[in-house]
């Protein structure tokens, strides 16, 4: 069944063809990487085709540049989190190291876990995360990062609220 309004894909269709090969380019030049420039030039319009929406753009290359920055962020903290993980099983004994298809489930919680701690304010991120990995309580969060108990407390539990809204959508 053909969409009710053909119009959006039209202009996605366009887009493309006028400004893929300008895109491509330009992520080249971020990336230094000809394949990671391709996949994210994909992602970008991926992204637009995902929208329910699709605008009428005055500065088209200025619309996809500011997705594709975006998405060149994402792949380089990815890229970080995968060196850290690498580096940290690299000193697991032998016996002890995760399938390459356990590796690849951990990586891509770590990345999901990334992204819900990189929506949250730095402050509240900083309190969650003593909390969560140093064990701290919100007393001694409180005295290390130098803020009233109330603001730890509030704190902690913003980003608990917002853990909980993404896993159970509340």
């Amino acid at each position: 069944m053909p969409p009710a309004d053909p119009a959006p894909y039209q202009r996605i269709h366009a887009l493309y063809s006028d400004h893929h090969r300008w895109l491509n380019g330009w992520l080249r030049r971020q990336l230094g990487n000809a394949c990671d420039a391709a996949d994210i030039a994909q992602d970008t319009f991926m992204r637009i085709l995902a929208r329910r929406e699709i605008p009428e753009l005055r500065e088209p290359r200025a619309f996809l540049s500011t997705i594709a920055r975006g998405l060149v962020v994402e792949h380089w903290r990815r890229r970080e989190l995968e060196r850290a993980w690498l580096e940290t099983l690299a000193q697991l004994p032998p016996a002890e190291a995760p399938s390459p298809e356990s590796r690849l489930l951990f990586l891509e919680a770590l990345v999901a876990i990334d992204r819900v701690l990189d929506a949250l304010k730095p402050a509240v991120r900083q309190a969650f995360l003593l909390a969560q990995l140093d064990g701290l309580t919100c007393p001694q969060i409180a005295q290390r990062l130098g803020v009233s108990l109330a603001t730890v407390e509030r704190h902690v539990a913003a980003a608990l609220r917002h853990c909980y809204a993404l896993r159970f959508g509340a």
